[in-house]
């Protein structure tokens, strides 16, 4: 892992003395590569659609045949309209306290704000806030919090300025409640921050629309609309062949790659490197006037409570939380793919997505309701807008990791099964270059700066529960969906 300088020294480091984070080791190993004939992606999210493009364009798989599966229930449209990418907006900013990450986003708002992805409205570089509630550097159980979290941040963001050429005023540092609320003309909804002046955000759902028509205009991906019930397995040769559906057909493919977001821990037994989390939006409608008033405001992000807002479009605010989220453990119908003779191939308990496909009513909680008027509140303290009713309300699935680093390698017991997942609430803004990278780890050529980041974890403990304690996720951990939709029922 690339590490910048001891925390210490990071919080009181002079803007001149910033660390190297633009410095990348080459991997200049030549390892040979037998491209497969037949390639199954399921899932057509943020991992799924950038694979099958970035696989297409390879001319080491020139011959290799792709298909992609997703389960959406509506024929011809990818990825399923619960899919996490498909929404109103998404944060894309370099902002990272870890450096690899914060020089990799680096890389793909290069590409937000170059190429034609980022154009007719799908990128707008409104300027970024990443801020914190003041408090201790870390939590009682050793992990940072989100003051130490956007403090290293901040460092970062400078060195990248500086890298790339920008004033260093580029990134501007904001001590103090009163003063972010006047740069923001908004609420006092932090104790310290920094602007970002060449951070944003996309249209999420336009911009995944952009990138499917990219793959069909390859006219090398077929798309099939259907759900996995299981992963076909050959036990002698301990190989996965392929992909049976609920409807009992098969599709074969000489490598199977798993990029199906959320629901991949119910293929694939994944058991405390992964997990599925529930998080909570909602949606405001504005009038014209409020639209003027907050249509140039950056995107904020409070790292401590979660809560972010971004500069509303079409009259429609969005207001969110990032947070531990909602669990929603059931037992599925048979275990995940594991490893045979283990106990972890047992059916068992596994944290599911629950969406308004499965439930066209459904709302979000009560408990998350409140805690997004709580939110806005601080954020954006209009009297008219407090109890405005929300317009919509949303669960946004993630696939968490302890560490909010991602999953991309092979299977260690089978082989032909590849594995992209673990996005973590982050992935949405490597868009443009995430499918690179998961095709170069194909290839036996991962980046060294994330070689141990995305590599296959074997954990100790499958019992522990997975929280993402990196400092980015505000609220609480450990909330259980059921039982708080209980609770309302309960309480009325």
């Amino acid at each position: 892992m690339a590490s910048a300088l001891p925390l210490q020294n990071i919080l009181s480091c002079p803007a001149h003395v910033l660390p190297d984070i633009v410095q990348t080791p080459i991997d200049v190993s030549q390892k040979p590569y037998k491209a497969p004939t037949r390639i199954l992606i399921i899932g057509a999210g943020v991992f799924g659609l950038s694979t099958a493009l970035s696989l297409s364009q390879r001319p080491e798989f020139a011959q290799t045949t792709i298909t992609i599966l997703d389960r959406s229930p509506e024929t011809g449209v990818f990825p399923s309209r619960d899919a996490s990418s498909i929404d109103s907006s998404r944060i894309i900013r370099p902002d990272y306290a870890d450096p690899s990450y914060a020089k990799l986003a680096s890389e793909a708002q290069a590409r937000w704000r170059e190429t034609e992805i980022g154009r007719d409205g799908r990128y707008t570089e409104s300027g970024f806030i990443l801020a914190a509630d003041a408090g201790p550097l870390m939590r009682e159980d050793g992990s940072p919090t989100g003051i130490a979290y956007a403090k290293k941040s901040w460092v970062n963001a400078m060195a990248l300025a500086q890298a790339e050429g920008r004033p260093l005023s580029s990134v501007r540092l904001m001590a103090g409640a009163k003063r972010l609320a006047r740069v923001t003309g908004v609420g006092e909804f932090a104790d310290w921050g920094y602007l970002n002046d060449a951070s944003g955000w996309a249209d999420a759902e336009a911009s995944m629309g952009w990138f499917y028509e990219q793959v069909i205009e390859t006219g090398r991906v077929t798309f099939v609309n259907g759900t996995v019930e299981s992963l076909e397995t050959n036990e002698a040769e301990r190989k996965v062949t392929g992909a049976r559906l609920k409807d009992g057909s098969t599709i074969s493919a000489d490598l199977v790659i798993t990029a199906a977001g959320a629901w991949t821990p119910t293929l694939i037994d994944l058991s405390s490197q992964a997990i599925a989390t529930g998080q909570v939006l909602g949606y405001i409608d504005l009038t014209e006037e409020e639209q003027k008033k907050l249509e140039d405001i950056p995107v904020i992000l409070n790292l401590t409570t979660g809560f972010f807002v971004i500069p509303p479009r079409n009259r429609v605010l969005k207001v969110a939380r990032h947070a531990f989220g909602y669990l929603n453990p059931k037992t599925p119908s048979q275990a995940p793919l594991g490893i045979p003779g283990s106990e972890k191939s047992t059916v068992k308990p596994i944290s599911q997505p629950f969406t308004h496909i499965d439930d066209p009513s459904l709302s979000i909680p009560e408990e998350g309701e409140r805690s997004l008027r709580e939110g806005l509140r601080r954020l954006i303290p209009w009297p008219e807008l407090q109890e405005r009713p929300f317009s919509r309300t949303r669960l946004c699935w993630y696939t968490d990791t302890a560490t909010g680093d991602w999953i991309i390698d092979y299977h260690p017991y089978w082989q032909g099964l590849f594995v992209a997942t673990g996005g973590s609430g982050h992935a949405f803004k490597f868009l443009p270059i995430i499918g690179d990278k998961v095709v170069d780890c194909i290839m036996g050529h991962c980046p060294i700066e994330f070689q141990q980041k995305w590599k296959w974890k074997a954990v100790d403990d499958i019992e522990k529960a997975i929280v993402t304690q990196d400092g980015s996720r505000g609220g609480e951990p450990g909330l259980i969906l059921e039982d708080e939709f209980k609770r309302v029922s309960k309480d009325k």
